[in-house]
């Protein structure tokens, strides 16, 4: 995280809806004293006191995963390079505007039988998000393919206990300098979906929950 306390201290409710939203990170645990990495979707709980994930049970992450580990959910959104000559303003530096969040907590391994469960919730949920197309279903796979896919993937749940996060979007900026990044940032697409972190520096979420 920032240790520029400008950039952090959102609420909750932001930083969920943010990694609702995104539906994709990192899973991290340690294991004799390095860090071991899973990336995956992944499908909060309605509370967000929880996620569901589904990983490979040859991913190195799984295979450590024996008994419950301490673990955090990376996600990151757009991110992009901001020139110093896009503030209009005299004595700044180049830097990088981003937005993270991190879910942290207690990972573990779910029954076997809470597979097709994690399986349908997920897809459920994204494929959702493909209106109007029809959605695609796990009964659309053959009984025998289906059964022989699953022996291969594990599912997972992340209880929360801890939400961090870094929305770095020029805030310690006067706001006509960090308007004006934003159309720089947007205009040169340094980065990854500048258009979406430009709306961001337009726009930054409150760190005080609106009534």
């Amino acid at each position: 995280m920032h240790p520029n306390s400008i950039f952090r201290g959102h609420p909750d409710a932001v930083n969920l809806a943010f990694a609702r939203e995104q539906g994709f990170g990192a899973l991290i645990i340690a294991q004799d004293g390095l860090p071991v990495i899973a990336q995956a979707p992944f499908l909060l709980a309605e509370d967000g006191q929880s996620a569901r994930i589904h990983l490979l049970r040859s991913n190195p992450v799984w295979r450590a995963m024996k008994e419950p580990v301490q673990a955090t959910l990376l996600v990151t959104g757009p991110h992009g390079y901001v020139s110093p000559d896009w503030y209009g303003i005299d004595d700044q530096v180049p830097t990088w505007n981003y937005l993270s969040v991190h879910l942290s907590g207690t990972a573990e391994r779910l029954p076997d039988d809470t597979l097709r469960e994690t399986l349908d919730a997920q897809s459920a949920h994204f494929e959702g998000l493909t209106a109007p197309k029809l959605p695609w279903t796990t009964d659309k796979m053959p009984v025998d393919l289906m059964a022989r896919m699953m022996r291969t993937i594990g599912p997972v749940k992340l209880t929360i206990a801890n939400i961090d996060s870094t929305w770095k979007l020029n805030q310690n900026k006067p706001d006509a300098a960090r308007l004006a990044a934003a159309d720089g940032v947007a205009a040169a697409g340094i980065g990854l979906a500048t258009d979406h972190l430009a709306a961001w520096m337009r726009d930054p979420p409150d760190k005080e929950p609106t009534v």
